[in-house]
């Protein structure tokens, strides 16, 4: 198990859904920017469908504004959104279009996303949006770099951006992890942020919800010496 590489300095997290970051990589998000990096956050759909009982139109706002409350914990200001259905999320020259045009807007040298594996585990299926997305981002960081895959991008006044170094994918399987041993406290908050989605999914109070969840996603791994990790494989782009 080897430590991601940290010898960048803009980094542009892309996931489907507000607390997806929260769920997984929060931890790894606030030790990054504590190192002064410039972190960004592109979400594909605000997250509108995900709370039973509260129409799309009520959640999505909501929803939004958890997630910049949680950007806003582990150091994040630029939070994007780029508009697309909940749950109906696809593999799609659209979508890998729009996530070029974020990259290149931004410039990251590292990209980050969230596990986009078939399940999480033994009878737990991934859910369609993040199997889409993450398939998609790694599609996207390639074409943000083609000028000719999506040209009307340069005509929009977007060149093409090769800066991209590694992709990081917050996965079940680890390659290389993250120490977080002195951010797993900001990770809770970050994720306890959202907290009225936490209060449709259990009784349990959001603060506990939220520490058993990062507690859970920063446990040792091993191999690689550290109390709390963020484990991640790494996709190379040089």
């Amino acid at each position: 198990m080897q430590p991601v590489p940290e010898d960048w300095h803009r980094g542009l997290v892309v996931v489907a859904h507000p607390d997806d970051i929260e769920y997984g990589a929060a931890a790894a998000i606030a030790r990054w920017t504590a190192q002064g990096k410039d972190i960004r956050y592109v979400l594909a759909t605000s997250g509108e469908a995900g709370i039973a009982g509260l129409h799309p139109r009520e959640s999505g706002p909501i929803r939004e504004e958890e997630e910049r409350r949680s950007a806003a914990v582990v150091g994040v200001s630029q939070v994007e959104f780029l508009g697309y259905p909940d749950g109906r999320l696809v593999e799609s020259l659209d979508l890998r279009r729009d996530l070029a045009a974020a990259i290149r807007r931004h410039r990251p040298d590292m990209v980050v996303t969230a596990h986009f594996g078939g399940t999480w585990g033994p009878g737990q299926p991934n859910s369609a949006d993040h199997r889409a997305l993450g398939r998609s981002v790694l599609d996207a960081a390639a074409d943000a770099a083609n000028e000719w895959i999506f040209p009307e991008l340069g005509e929009r006044g977007l060149p093409p951006w090769r800066g991209v170094r590694w992709v990081a994918v917050n996965t079940m399987q680890p390659t290389h992890a993250v120490d977080v041993t002195d951010t797993v406290d900001r990770a809770v908050l970050s994720l306890t942020e959202h907290a009225r989605y936490l209060e449709a999914l259990s009784d349990i109070p959001v603060g506990k919800q939220a520490r058993a969840q990062v507690e859970a996603v920063t446990a040792p791994h091993p191999g690689f010496e550290a109390d709390r990790a963020v484990g991640f494989d790494l996709y190379y782009f040089e």
